[in-house]
């Protein structure tokens, strides 16, 4: 059991371990706070510092279940982190918390659960798991609309997915509040939930980007903000701290709401629009996993959505070069290159993939 200290993780482990399974508590250490944060004197927040790790310890001590520590700092800093650096360097918008779920967190859990001969794995994401009739895992979107976190777990592949229990999918949020008071941790139910990126705990990105790439700030200072026509408006800070959709911070007076649009990365530009110059009706997207049926067929109809509060749109799917094509029904507005872009049948996870830059292509037929 994945326990990062928190209300979620730690109720989700109490409800197994009373259901009878012998429960292995386990909390992952992935990064050092002390490189991760300006020097703004934050205090340590969210996961990963040692008032988490104590927590989880505890309440595993509590109810007589064996806890570890477990070290994928290396793992981590040397694929999540990179990635979200050359996300952004490449002018595209990362997904780090996506990226650690499919490639890094859920395989450490099932490296060490077959390492304790663990028949499951399990975290405290508020989403189910099925499986479908044609023999498929899936995910499916948690009771909780509101704290439903199916989009971020599109990634995982059926050997993980078979092996995955998460209890708090049938729950809402008031009633594992509640458990938390049952069991005995009411502090839990009060204690405050993490929403920012684990290894940007002070939320300032670009302060991360500065920190970690050397001389970053220099070499990308003083491109040119234009409008969709190429004409010059002015210059801007660099293009990796610019994200499509960004309308404050742009440190430019246009006379009117000004959005960035596109990120030009080869030219060190970054494009600004008005809110229309958002929309789109289309989009490529890659590095794709299907979950409930193993591939679509041409036009297959689907909800997509683009970012993880996206309500979604309704759209067709097409097989397309080395990923598929989406036709949205209407126009959507912010689609980031970077971002994942996740299918959805009902409240069914079909597959997700990552949106790739050609914002809009043309499709033969």
């Amino acid at each position: 059991m994945a326990m990062s200290g928190g209300i979620d993780s730690t109720v989700a482990a109490l409800m197994l371990h009373k259901e009878g399974y012998e429960v292995v508590g386990i909390t992952m250490k992935t990064w050092d706070y002390a490189g991760s944060v300006g020097t703004t004197g934050k205090k340590e927040t969210g996961c990963c510092n040692l008032d988490s790790f104590n927590d989880a310890r505890m309440a595993a001590v509590q109810h007589g279940f064996p806890h570890f520590i477990l070290d994928i700092r290396e793992e981590f800093g040397g694929f999540v982190i990179e990635n979200f650096i050359e996300e952004y360097i490449a002018g595209r918008t990362p997904n780090p918390c996506v990226m650690c779920n499919t490639h890094i967190k859920w395989r450490a859990l099932l490296k060490r659960a077959d390492a304790l001969n663990c028949d499951f794995i399990s975290t405290g994401h508020y989403a189910q798991v099925q499986q479908h009739s044609n023999g498929r895992y899936f995910i499916r979107k948690g009771v909780d609309e509101t704290k439903d976190q199916s989009y971020a777990l599109w990634g995982l592949q059926q050997d993980l997915l078979s092996r995955t229990l998460l209890p708090l999918g049938t729950f809402r949020k008031t009633a594992i509040r509640q458990l938390a008071h049952d069991y005995g941790y009411p502090e839990l139910a009060k204690k405050n939930e993490s929403y920012e990126i684990c290894f940007v705990p002070d939320n300032d990105y670009r302060g991360f980007l500065k920190r970690k790439v050397a001389g970053l700030e220099e070499k990308v200072d003083g491109g040119n903000f234009v409008d969709p026509s190429g004409k010059i408006l002015g210059k801007h800070k660099g293009y990796p701290f610019y994200t499509v959709g960004q309308r404050k911070g742009l440190d430019i007076a246009l006379g009117k709401p000004a959005f960035v649009t596109e990120i030009i990365p080869e030219t060190n530009t970054v494009v600004l629009g008005n809110e229309d110059d958002l929309n789109r009706t289309e989009m490529q997207v890659n590095q794709l996993n299907w979950m409930k049926f193993e591939g679509i067929t041409g036009g297959q109809e689907a909800v997509t959505k683009i970012r993880y509060k996206d309500k979604g749109a309704l759209s067709n799917l097409y097989t397309y070069q080395n990923g598929i094509k989406v036709r949205f029904y209407d126009q959507v507005k912010g689609v980031a290159p970077g971002q994942s872009a996740v299918f959805y049948d009902g409240d069914d996870v079909i597959g997700g993939g990552i949106i790739q830059r050609e914002a809009n292509i043309v499709l033969n037929g």
